[in-house]
């Protein structure tokens, strides 16, 4: 087992070169992937419109391993989150009773969409599909390697940014601040080398839908779909986001068109300034138009387009995969990272670009998980993380095959998790947070770098 120095020293333990096994005993592998279609669910008839896009079919998507010694379970949803709480919970209970998979080693996550289908309207028929999904794979289960490898997507970017006419905090486009380009990718094949089922991990905002009238699994939908295709429809590809908080794509102008089509702002064929354009839809300030069929088309075409870019770097990935394993241990854990938390009291001043003033709130707590599969570690919180704390999360990891995967196992009650140099600035994200400084970046780090020494190694 490969390990590497720390080069974290402020918030991490010195790091060994341990070749130790944990209490998890290998065994072969077995791999079964799902996936079911909720696509009619996100109407209210349950007869959605004609669709030509892949990004405009919404699954939940599962991932079922065995070794004989124990289960896992990898679950992916085109939605924005799996929640409220009692969603995950009573699903991850019944799939615990009736497959054998302990909840901790379960990771449940949605692609975080903002176009696609809100659970909480209906939580029993996501918990049924949730759990009918996991039955699928569970069902499929054969013999089967792992593997796991990255490669590099340059979509996203960072959206803190100071407005260049009002001076004031915003969201836009920061090519200066941290974004990580990495795609990472945990593949499983079967015995002849094809593959059953894929994990991809990437960082970026999938906003590209938000407020635009239809529905759509945006650019993750698109990606798992692109992959799926490419193989025939023979094997399942989950899309799960990275350390995402501060991240969007990098190129907005085809969602920003709709929004400004919607509201009746005049658009010139440059890029706007998307806050300007949002707000007024967002808040109700202006009546809702009809979408312009013109830019609603290229929003979609666009959505497509970013799909394929991602689906085709992780294709490239998994071409080139190689240290299969087909002797596999498994091992998971979960605890709660508390912190103190805060309330704004003047919430009602703006979204952005002015200080919040807060009173002590109660504390907000977080749900750290690790999934170890042999040297490769699935570090999972249920929150939204900005990226250069899931950059530090993977830097510090003992192990160089880590992933961080986000908005997983319900819903944090802190909010955004900034990192701690980010509470100087006044973007939607910091204020909103119920988090106080100080506690959550270090705890994180600190938290998954033991569990993965206590769990894996």
């Amino acid at each position: 087992m490969k390990c590497k120095l720390n080069r974290l020293l402020p918030v991490m333990i010195p790091v060994l070169c341990l070749t130790i096994l944990g209490v998890a005993q290998a065994g072969p592998l077995k791999v079964g992937a799902a996936r079911v279609d909720i696509s009619a669910d996100a109407y209210e008839d349950g007869n959605p419109p004609p669709r030509t896009y892949a990004h405009e079919w919404l699954y939940i998507r599962a991932i079922v391993l065995d070794n004989g010694e124990t289960k896992a379970l990898l679950l992916g949803a085109d939605l924005s989150g799996i929640r409220p709480d009692e969603v995950y919970q009573d699903a991850s209970a019944q799939i615990s009773r009736e497959l054998g998979i302990p909840v901790e080693n379960m990771i449940m996550s949605g692609t975080h969409t903002h176009s696609g289908l809100r659970e909480r309207r209906d939580p029993q028929k996501m918990q049924a599909a949730i759990v009918q999904a996991a039955r699928a794979a569970n069902a499929n289960l054969q013999p089967g390697s792992v593997g796991f490898a990255e490669g590099m997507v340059y979509l996203n970017v960072n959206r803190d940014v100071i407005d260049a006419k009002t001076r004031r905090w915003t969201q836009d486009t920061n090519l200066d601040f941290p974004s990580d380009k990495t795609l990472a990718v945990l593949a499983f094949y079967d015995e002849q080398g094809a593959p059953i089922a894929g994990y991809m991990n990437y960082a970026m905002h999938p906003v590209n839908g938000y407020l635009s009238g239809f529905r759509s699994g945006d650019a993750p939908g698109a990606a798992s779909r692109h992959v799926e295709q490419a193989f025939g429809d023979t094997m399942v590809m989950v899309f799960v986001q990275g350390a995402s908080g501060d991240q969007n794509p990098l190129h907005l102008r085809n969602s920003t068109n709709v929004m400004a089509a919607n509201s009746g702002v005049p658009r010139t064929g440059f890029e706007m300034t998307r806050e300007v354009v949002e707000t007024p839809l967002r808040e109700g300030q202006v009546e809702r138009r009809q979408n312009d069929p013109v830019a609603d088309e290229a929003l979609k075409r666009w959505m497509d387009a970013q799909g394929q870019v991602i689906g085709e770097e992780a294709i490239r990935v998994m071409s080139h995969m190689d240290r299969l394993r087909s002797d596999v241990r498994i091992a998971g854990r979960q605890t709660t990272l508390t912190c103190p938390g805060r309330d704004r009291t003047n919430a009602d001043t703006a979204r952005a670009g002015v200080a919040g003033s807060y009173a002590d709130g109660e504390d907000a707590k977080m749900r750290l998980g690790v999934l170890g599969i042999n040297e490769i570690a699935l570090a999972s919180i249920n929150a939204e993380v900005y990226n250069i704390i899931g950059q530090q999360v993977k830097a510090a990891s003992p192990l160089r095959k880590t992933m961080l995967v986000t908005v997983a196992n319900g819903r944090a009650t802190s909010g955004y998790i900034p990192s701690d140099d980010a509470y100087g600035r006044q973007t939607f994200q910091v204020v909103g947070s119920r988090l106080k400084p100080g506690c959550a970046q270090t705890g994180i780090v600190r938290n998954f770098t033991d569990m993965i020494y206590e769990q894996i190694l």
